[in-house]
């Protein structure tokens, strides 16, 4: 009997831990193709280019190429990604475009999904340091994790998170911080109004903040 228990514990626990791997072990090599096929049409390997990448939110912006229109912009960001799954796929969506300026927006899911502001500091780290290897002259810039509706309750982490990826650029003249965070809230509360109808991504209202907030950093 007690070791019918035991199944019966390992069989429940498994139900419950299993799924969650499934969520977050997403495979992007289909995403990232489409990505890198758009871009080998358009890029010209002749000018200057600055990459934003990352999550959704950097994926989702509309319009993002013609808020720079002197500058040759590329958005290579795809949705759902981990600071992790930026690591596997630098080269594809990063490096392979020689980047003046690299801009990137990730740490969001990481810490929906439990991950800890530590290991996505660490490997935030482990990016730059590969862009740095390739292209010793590019500059970095980390967007803020940003505040969400739906998120709000996991708050103190993506707090903890910023204030880390703060202090980490502070310690290089080539890393800039976009402070998101703060010109989304109103007296230390969300504004709902920079929102879609999920809560968790941003309108043009929102992407106007943003503009407003990365604009000094594109050189």
């Amino acid at each position: 009997m007690v070791f019918m228990k035991h199944i019966y514990l390992l069989i429940l626990f498994g139900a419950f831990v299993f799924p969650c791997k499934a969520q977050i072990g997403q495979d992007f090599n289909e995403e990232v193709a489409l990505i890198t096929q758009r871009y080998d049409s358009i890029w010209d390997e002749n000018k200057e280019t600055i990459v934003f990448t990352g999550s959704s939110s950097v994926r989702l912006w509309e319009g993002l190429e013609d808020r720079f229109p002197a500058q040759q912009i590329l958005n290579t960001g795809f949705g759902g990604s981990l600071t992790s799954d930026l690591l596997e796929h630098l080269h594809s969506l990063v490096l392979a475009y020689n980047p003046t300026t690299v801009i990137i927006y990730e740490g969001d899911n990481d810490i929906f999904y439990r991950r800890s502001p530590k290991r996505v500091l660490r490997i935030t780290r482990k990016i730059i340091k590969r862009i740095w290897q390739q292209y010793p002259e590019t500059r970095v810039v980390l967007i803020s994790a940003k505040p969400s509706i739906v998120r709000w309750h996991l708050s103190r982490r993506y707090k903890k998170l910023n204030r880390k990826l703060k202090e980490f650029a502070e310690q290089s003249p080539q890393i800039d911080f976009a402070n998101v965070w703060d010109v989304m809230l109103q007296n230390e509360t969300i504004d709902e109004s920079l929102f879609v109808e999920d809560g968790l991504h941003i309108n043009q209202k929102g992407y106007d903040l943003w503009y407003q907030v990365i604009k000094p950093f594109i050189k």
